[in-house]
């Protein structure tokens, strides 16, 4: 590929020549005249200016997908000759839900990375919902999820269990209990996730099925992160329902105490989400390292 081929692939990515300009460290001006190049060369547009937006053509579409598997044979050959000399190159970048990128994809990446030190890992995090958009708007090549629910063009494979527990802070009035009831849970102040959160998606899903209504909680606030969740327990007397393993420090210096519901679980999975479709050598080479690492 030549550099308006990647000039195009920016620019279409990101839909803004401006923002393409800054990733790709060059003038505007020179992003709009790779384009114009790129466009003599097919005789059509590839772009189209709706507001203050811009958009793939049907043209364009066509050319960024053809684009996009020139580029994955680029990396599969790069890949396939350093399998040649013993020396793995390459890149690719993973989008993982909050409460995997934060307890459980680091050390995978770590050691990932001692094993192939030629291959460039990104990664980028936010909530389960915002990982599958970036997926299907290739701008991430695979996602780590929690969710439940699935989409239309994205396949899942599961890759690890993970069990939601109800927490309260060492010191609060609950703390004392060894149990608390399904009408206990409902009563008592909690705090979760955000909307868009897998946490917060898993725990409606397992509340409905015993025709509980998520409404009926009592729930004080919405908290962006995990983290948030565990500082504002420390002056908060009530409940939260995370990941046990995003508390599993914690849990052992004993700053938080484990709640049994009785009658009452939450267990989920962890996925690994990509697109239908051609993945690349690398990340194959990490899915199977993934499923070997002893989490």
């Amino acid at each position: 590929m030549d550099y308006r081929d990647s000039v195009f692939m920016s620019v279409a990515e990101n839909l803004s020549f401006s923002k393409s300009a800054n990733d790709l460290n060059i003038s505007q001006p020179a992003v709009t005249r790779h384009i114009k190049e790129l466009e003599g060369r097919y005789k059509t547009s590839l772009f189209e200016r709706k507001g203050n937006k811009i958009y793939l053509t049907k043209a364009g579409e066509k050319v960024y997908n053809a684009f996009k598997e020139i580029a994955q044979h680029y990396r599969n050959l790069d890949f396939e000759i350093g399998q040649m000399h013993d020396s793995i190159s390459g890149e690719f970048k993973i989008g993982a839900s909050s409460t995997i990128s934060q307890y459980v994809i680091p050390k995978v990446i770590a050691s990932f990375h001692k094993r192939y030190p030629k291959i460039q890992i990104y990664l980028m995090n936010g909530n389960s919902f915002e990982m599958e958009k970036l997926l299907l708007d290739n701008q991430i090549d695979i996602a780590l999820v929690e969710n439940y629910s699935s989409q239309s063009g994205i396949r899942y494979r599961d890759f690890l269990d993970d069990e939601l527990i109800v927490v309260t802070r060492k010191d609060s009035v609950y703390a004392k209990r060894e149990s608390i009831t399904k009408d206990d849970l409902l009563q008592i102040p909690i705090v979760l996730r955000e909307q868009g959160s897998g946490t917060l998606e898993v725990i409606k899903q397992t509340l409905s099925k015993q025709n509980i209504g998520f409404e009926n909680l009592n729930t004080l606030i919405h908290l962006g992160s995990t983290e948030s969740i565990k500082n504002f327990l420390q002056d908060f007397d009530g409940l939260a329902i995370v990941s046990e393993k995003a508390v599993q420090t914690e849990l052992y210096l004993k700053t938080l105490v484990k709640l049994k519901v009785t009658g009452f679980n939450i267990s989920r999975k962890f996925r690994i989400a990509y697109k239908h479709g051609h993945k690349s050598q690398q990340v194959e080479l990490f899915e199977n390292f993934l499923y070997s690492y002893n989490i």
